[in-house]
């Protein structure tokens, strides 16, 4: 079998490119199509571990979840991880390849388009359809020659393309004409079609808008999709999504507050407990004190030491410590286990200057950022109430110290893992996904003083088959699919 294929690329960043792609993923598999999610190049820190030991971005798990697939480093065999505000890790085909700061990284994309070709070309037998999605915007002509991601990738491997614009930000018409006016015409000539994201109010009041760009760019008019209000109960791609206003859901009995650091990684942590009606998650951005609350959640890093040093200049340190004396409890998870502990060693500047750093002192143990990544789907049990969990480990580092002798979770190989107060306040774990098990997270709130009557991952299912029925209401699949190649 050799797979058809078509692109969706975006005006800008944040367009919905991987919601789409995810919704039509399922919108095919409902309709009894095989079809894989692809995307040459992604950058984020919110990655996923695939069942043979790599990662990839967090949005094409979701999607191959769409599909009624297992994720695989071959549907995004590019993953740039941020670790400063100008480089980032690369990982190539599920494996740390190298760091590039980003001038360079224009240069190493020479080096990855034979590999994104042929996970690609992989891709391609295992299905009737690929669904690729772009990154970023398709109009960065100043990126263009070296392009892995957007036209590189499509004029590369010759699959039409797809152009969508999102309205909720205004401008959309000169984003999608203007598209057209300023990338090379070979370019703009892969593209068959557009598909306006994000309307709200009476979809008429842009038949207009639909037909002038239509007219303008001579591409096919493939659909206005409304806005879909359940967006936010699917896993977010990257941290854009935390500033935003619709992550706060006041008026739930567990307050819960979580510090936005700048490299903060792995957040679908979070997910599970944002869905639940009893639980207030708090996002704190930096400026903003911690707020009074039942549980501080420290996220992952992809920074850890940075990402400490950011915490303390923040003042949260002072707040946590405030937290914990009266009694609230805290979770640090992978990065967030790390800073809680006495000490952060970095001998071989694997994140910077090689050096020790104090950590926050909240448990008796100390990390040293050696050895090889580990990236391994995991399950296990707490060891307190014997309550399941499965997730994933993907850090570096070893922790050791006497709090290691009351660890929080048991896994099925044996091995335990994580730390605890001698009071029980704090509590830290390498795994990740912790609160997705639905008896795991109901007895953390429970013991917070809430409750839970959540079904996450069915959920999540639900909420896919939402999304691919929107989409069959104000897509024109049918014209995708012919267009595909």
């Amino acid at each position: 079998m050799t797979a058809r294929a078509i692109m969706f690329q975006g005006t800008g960043s944040n367009v919905g490119k991987s919601l789409l792609v995810a919704g039509l993923c399922r919108a095919l598999k409902n309709r009894g199509i095989s079809v894989a999610p692809f995307k040459p190049q992604n950058m984020s820190n919110n990655a996923a571990v695939t069942p043979d030991g790599g990662e990839i971005g967090r949005a094409q798990a979701l999607q191959a979840r769409a599909a009624g697939l297992k994720p695989h480093v071959d549907m995004n065999p590019v993953l740039l991880k941020p670790q400063s505000e100008t480089g980032a890790q690369i990982v190539l085909c599920g494996k740390v390849y190298g760091t590039a700061k980003a001038r360079e990284f224009q240069a190493v994309k020479r080096e990855l388009l034979p590999h994104v070709v042929e996970s690609f070309s992989r891709l391609k037998e295992t299905a009737e359809i690929v669904l690729i999605e772009g990154a970023g915007s398709a109009s960065e002509i100043n990126l263009r020659a070296n392009d892995i991601a957007n036209m590189g990738f499509a004029r590369a491997a010759e699959v039409p393309v797809v152009l969508i614009g999102d309205i909720d930000r205004g401008g959309v018409i000169a984003s999608l004409v203007g598209t057209k006016t300023v990338i090379d015409p070979d370019d703009a000539a892969m593209i068959v079609g557009f598909l306006v994201n994000r309307m709200r109010g009476d979809p008429s009041l842009f038949d207009d808008g639909m037909a002038a760009i239509a007219s303008m760019t001579g591409w096919a008019n493939l659909g206005l999709v409304p806005h879909f209000a359940d967006a936010d109960r699917l896993p977010a791609e990257d941290a854009y999504s935390l500033s935003e206003e619709s992550q706060r859901k006041a008026g739930g009995t567990v307050r819960i507050a979580v510090p936005v650091l700048p490299r903060i990684a792995n957040f679908d942590d979070l997910d599970p407990l944002r869905s639940e009606p009893d639980v207030d998650l708090m996002m704190v951005q930096p400026g903003e004190p911690m707020p009074v609350c039942d549980l501080v959640i420290l996220p992952g890093s992809k920074a850890t030491i940075a990402d400490l040093d950011a915490f303390r200049s923040a003042g949260w340190d002072v707040d946590l410590a405030a937290h914990v004396r009266r009694g609230g409890r805290v979770l640090g998870l992978c990065g967030g286990y790390q800073m809680l502990g006495m000490a952060i060693s970095d001998p071989d500047g694997i994140e910077g200057r090689p050096g020790t750093v104090e950590g926050l002192g909240l448990l008796e143990v100390e990390t040293v950022l050696v050895g090889d990544k580990s990236l391994v789907e995991v399950t296990g049990e707490t060891v307190a109430d014997g309550l399941s969990f499965s997730g994933y480990e993907m850090h570096m580092g070893r922790t050791t110290g006497p709090a290691t002798e009351r660890p929080l979770v048991r896994l099925s190989d044996g091995r335990v893992d994580g730390a605890m107060s001698a009071d029980g306040l704090v509590a830290a774990t390498y795994a990740h996904g912790f609160f997705a098990d639905d008896r795991q997270r109901a007895a953390w709130l429970k013991r917070l003083g809430g409750t839970s009557d959540l079904a996450y991952e069915v959920d999540i299912d639900a909420t896919l088959n939402r999304l691919a029925a929107h989409l069959e209401a104000h897509v024109d699949v049918d014209a995708i699919l012919r267009s595909a190649r």
